[in-house]
């Protein structure tokens, strides 16, 4: 859908018709937040929530890896996870390419994320999650072989911030809600705005017995793709 812009021409004082691609507002964010959560918000922060894809449109997040710890028990957890698409980070370089990309999913109303790290030798790390807004939090993130995690979300005016609520394995239309004890601990992912065009994405691992398990921070900067064609936000 397209809608006529005014943009004004150096060589005639009246006005010239432009056509301007329109990107319908996403509210699904802020309705999770509620008013003030979101309101509080940086507003690059609002922006980058409030976009709603179209068919033809992709957002892409370029940046590298910055800081990057695992603990023995961390790295056991991540390299066990390769059974459900290894969602966790399996390295700590730093210092190396990371890019997200994230589309629309037609079918439930959701987000498709593609997440890829960079190693210093052999391929980078890919992985595949989709953001469903629905479950008793509002907002599910699924993984590979049906397991899932309910998420939470608060705001402050730094940052944007997802925590587990509880983790859960669907099979069909089943939804088995795993106990806390067998969970792999709390898990909270950050978007924390730099103010210079750039964020933060920060994801910490922690465990009740065992403490942190797993700390990673990417720095990025957002690129939109239409067409083909790509922009980069500065």
């Amino acid at each position: 859908m397209t809608l006529p812009a005014i943009r004004l021409n150096a060589n005639d004082p009246g006005p010239t018709l432009v056509e301007r691609e329109v990107v319908p507002h996403d509210l699904r964010f802020s309705a999770l937040l509620g008013t003030v959560g979101w309101w509080c918000l940086p507003p690059t922060v609002r922006e980058r929530f409030s976009k709603r894809l179209d068919a033809g449109a992709s957002v892409t997040y370029a940046g590298e890896i910055v800081d990057s710890h695992r603990t023995r028990i961390g790295n056991l957890l991540a390299q066990l996870c390769r059974l459900i698409g290894a969602p966790l980070p399996l390295h700590d370089a730093i210092a190396v390419p990371a890019v997200v990309t994230v589309i629309e999913d037609g079918t439930t109303g959701g987000q498709f994320w593609t997440r890829m790290y960079g190693r210093t030798r052999g391929f980078p790390q890919v992985i595949h999650s989709s953001k469903r807004f629905a479950g008793p939090t509002g907002l599910e993130e699924y993984l590979g072989c049906g397991f899932g995690i309910a998420l939470r979300v608060s705001a402050d005016t730094q940052a944007l911030h997802f925590y587990s609520d509880h983790y859960f394995i669907a099979v069909g239309a089943a939804r088995l809600r795993l106990p806390r004890w067998l969970g792999p601990g709390a898990l909270t992912i950050s978007h924390i705005d730099r103010g210079d065009g750039w964020f933060a994405f920060v994801l910490k691992l922690y465990h009740p017995l065992f403490g942190e398990l797993i700390r990673q921070t990417s720095v990025f900067r957002e690129r939109i793709v239409r067409n083909g064609q790509e922009n980069a936000r500065d």
